[in-house]
């Protein structure tokens, strides 16, 4: 199985571009995608772009990410879901009781 990396195109070229994943720089072919301005966010598999994304999503999946190597280490990840914390799950409309 492949885990897609979103990472943040810093220095563009001609169908290869520079981008961060979160501290780390790579080299990654966009032919895949086309030339993206600086800033732009790719997802990344194998040294590929294969998929351009809004900024919300690939900052979820980068979240995401790390909460599954900090849940790997016994650590907390409530801070990466904020939104979630202390909140009971709801059930389908259709599984709830009249």
């Amino acid at each position: 199985m492949c885990i897609g990396i979103p990472m943040q195109v810093i220095e563009p070229t001609s169908d290869w571009a520079w981008c961060d994943d979160g501290g780390e720089r790579h080299w990654i072919d966009m032919r895949l995608v086309g030339d993206q301005p600086p800033g732009a966010w790719v997802l990344c598999f194998l040294g590929a772009a294969r998929e351009v994304m809004e900024e919300t999503q690939a900052l979820r999946v980068r979240d995401a990410l790390i909460a599954m190597r900090i849940a790997m280490t016994g650590g907390s990840v409530d801070h990466l879901f904020a939104d979630l914390v202390g909140r009971e799950p709801q059930l389908p409309e259709h599984l709830r009781e009249s």
